[in-house]
């Protein structure tokens, strides 16, 4: 038992819906509860008690029997669909709320990030709250002042340290409470959707430094929709639908897992242009399995509906696929110099197949464009269609490295 950081049994949290919650209440709120007092009543006498009492007591279930261990040293993601229970679990672990029944074992300092300047004093300037912060997690003055630089290198808001964090922006926030949160040495770091927030260079700044604390054997609990962070860092996940957990193993199973819930069981992305009869009006990206998710080195095929109604002098249809940092990764062309069918007027379909994709595991979309044969004459441009994610779940690829390629590509070694 001396080997676990985390320890649940039975976790459970309830809320209520619009019931007799404690809160907060201003004379405001008195003098409109009297004001509205005799129409609930007539309401109630209209409708029945029952349907009342029970509008006043619904409840809802975030939480649900929650049991799990998690070992020092575990860097663990946690995954599931909006409203899963993710953040939930994480706020009970945290220690920022209670569970309505059973408990979570914590042993360690815990660092979490949870939401942008989670922990963070508004009134106070950025070098107050680092302060503060460490003094909350148990460290003393000259344990905080030897991270003190370290931490303000990494946030890049040197210029702003001693500004009131109200005045920040929320890139800034976050920068400093992620640099905070990382820096400070917890034993167990807990984080919600770091990469939400945040230009590319910062994000790829994060998960290097998740991955540094990984390798320095603390504890780690990582949230993230982006799947292709959840597997790069971790090799254990744990799965939560409708606050149960139904799934707790293998990264690569419990992508497999959530992939399955709840999608449409479709082997394409599909765009069709809208009261549109000229021009591109439908696009489709034909993945390896359902649920717009392709595999790496399968074949990937891309589909254009395009419709002329006038005979153009020669036409260029190219398109670029695009990967969640914005960035091209590939870019293949048809003219119709070279395909004279493309080039009259009427309704025709370009089929474009990619016999081996070997694009890196990701989340891409597509963008088309449309044009004469040097775009001299530019129809037009369609971005961001027929989204699409590859995975390369038990595939070996060097996920341990800081930064991985976009695009891998057959080729031969030679030992001369």
């Amino acid at each position: 038992m001396h080997d676990v950081a985390i320890r649940t049994e039975g976790l459970s949290k309830q809320y209520y819906i619009g019931g007799n919650q404690a809160s907060y209440r201003t004379l405001r709120d008195t003098l409109a509860d009297a004001f509205v007092a005799p129409f609930r009543r007539a309401s109630r006498l209209l409708h029945g008690h029952a349907t009342a009492a029970a509008e006043l007591h619904e409840a809802i279930w975030a939480l649900r029997d929650i049991s799990l261990e998690i070992k020092r040293g575990e860097v663990v993601g946690v995954i599931g669909r909006n409203g899963a229970g993710k953040s939930t679990l994480l706020k009970i672990l945290s220690r920022i709320t209670d569970p309505t029944q059973g408990y979570a074992e914590i042993r360690g300092r815990v660092g979490s990030l949870l939401e942008v300047g989670t922990g963070f004093n508004a009134e106070l300037t950025g070098r107050e709250n680092i302060y503060l912060n460490g003094a909350i997690l148990g460290m003393k003055r000259a344990e905080i002042e030897r991270k003190f630089d370290e931490i303000v290198t990494f946030s890049e808001i040197e210029k702003f340290i001693d500004t009131p964090v109200k005045h920040y922006s929320t890139g800034m926030y976050l920068r400093l409470a992620f640099a905070v949160a990382a820096h400070l040495e917890p034993e167990i770091l807990i984080v919600d959707e770091v990469l939400a927030v945040g230009d590319m260079s910062f994000q790829e700044k994060c998960l290097g430094k998740m991955g540094e604390v990984a390798g320095e054997g603390r504890t780690v609990l990582f949230v993230s929709h982006n799947l292709q962070a959840i597997s790069t860092l971790t090799k254990r996940s744990i799965l939560l639908d409708s606050g149960q957990l139904v799934f707790d193993g293998d990264t690569y199973a419990a992508l497999g897992h959530y992939r399955a819930l709840g999608h449409k069981q479709t082997s394409h992305a599909e765009y069709v242009a809208p009261n549109k009869s000229t021009g591109i009006i439908r696009a489709r990206v034909i993945t390896s399995e359902p649920n717009q998710i392709h595999r790496f080195g399968k074949e990937l095929v891309l589909e254009f509906e395009i419709t002329f109604k006038e005979k153009p002098k020669t036409a260029y249809l190219s398109f670029q696929v695009v990967d969640e940092y914005h960035r091209s990764i590939i870019h293949p062309w048809c003219s119709g110099s070279d395909e004279p069918e493309l080039s009259r007027a009427g309704t025709l379909l370009l089929r474009c197949v990619i016999p081996r994709s070997h694009l890196y595991m990701g989340r891409y979309t597509v963008t088309a464009h449309l044009s004469d044969a040097f775009a001299w004459d530019h129809f037009e441009s369609i971005i961001g269609i027929c989204p699409f994610e590859v995975v390369m779940d038990g595939i070996v690829r060097e996920y341990e490295w800081e930064n991985t390629c976009t695009y891998l590509e057959d080729v031969q070694w030679e030992v001369l």
